[in-house]
C-alpha cells in the first residue's frame, strides 16, 4: 500500500520547521536519507531552490523519480543513490541540511559532526528524531558547533492523529472492499504490526524537530 498521501499529513510539520529558519533566496538543500520523498517535495515547493536527495533505497528514489517528474520539479529536484556514510559532497556545498527520521542509522552526534562541514558558514541543519535522551541531544548540538534556533515536539496524539489513525482507517476499509468483492484476501502485516506496536506504547513515538545554524 502507499502509504506517501498519508504521509503528506505530516508535513505542516516539514513547513513549520522550515519556516523557523531565515528567509534565504533559492537555498541549496540537502535530504539526507528522503525515502519516497514526501518531505523532499515539500522542501522544494517551499523554499523554490535546489534539493538534492539522498538515499540507499532506490527503489524508493525510483518513486520519488516519478513524483518529481509528474509534478515539473526535475529542474529542482536530484536523486542520488548514496549511503550517508560514504557522503562525497564538497565541503561548505549546502545551505540546509535536512534529515527527517533518518540520522538515528549513523548516531545523532556522529551525523552532526560529519554533516558539518558540508554546511556553508552560518548553515542550518534541520533534523526530526525520536524523542529519546532529548536533553543529550539539545547538549550534543552546542557541543557539535552549532546554535540551537528553536525545537518542537510531535506528540503521541499527532501521531495518531495525523498518521496511524488514517492509515488504520485505510487499511480497514480496503480489507473491507476485498470482502465485499469476495477478491482474493490482502495482508498489511508489517503496517498492521507497526499500529499495534503504537497502541501498546504510544509515547515511543514521540519525536522532535530540531532546527540549528552552524556556528
Amino acid at each position: 500500500m502507499d502509504t506517501d498521501p498519508i504521509r503528506e499529513n505530516l508535513n505542516k510539520y516539514t513547513a513549520k520547521a522550515f519556516h523557523m529558519l531565515p528567509k534565504m533566496n533559492e537555498p541549496c538543500i540537502l535530504d539526507i536519507g528522503c525515502g519516497s520523498g514526501v518531505p523532499t517535495m515539500e522542501l522544494a515547493r517551499l523554499s523554490n531552490g535546489q534539493v538534492v536527495a539522498i538515499d540507499i533505497d532506490q527503489a524508493a528514489l525510483d518513486k520519488l523519480s516519478k513524483n518529481i517528474e509528474q509534478a515539473g520539479l526535475s529542474h529542482r529536484i536530484k536523486t542520488l543513490r548514496c549511503s550517508m556514510f560514504e557522503l562525497d559532497f564538497q565541503d561548505e556545498s549546502f545551505d540546509i541540511i535536512w534529515a527527517e527520521g533518518s540520522i538515528s542509522r549513523i548516531g545523532f552526534k556522529r551525523g552532526l559532526e560529519e554533516w558539518r562541514r558540508f554546511l556553508k558558514p552560518n548553515g542550518f541543519l534541520v533534523i526530526h528524531d525520536d524523542i529519546n535522551n532529548i536533553h543529550q541531544k539539545l547538549k550534543h548540538i552546542s557541543s557539535c558547533g552549532y546554535e540551537i534556533l528553536g525545537h518542537f515536539t510531535l506528540s503521541e496524539d499527532i501521531w495518531w492523529a495525523e498518521y496511524y489513525g488514517p492509515l488504520e482507517r485505510r487499511i480497514n476499509d480496503i480489507l473491507m472492499k476485498y470482502i465485499d468483492e469476495s477478491k482474493d484476501f490482502v495482508e498489511f502485516d508489517s503496517e498492521q504490526q507497526e499500529i499495534e506496536m503504537f497502541k501498546k506504547n504510544p509515547k515511543l513515538f514521540r519525536s522532535v524537530f530540531f532546527v540549528m545554524q552552524k556556528r
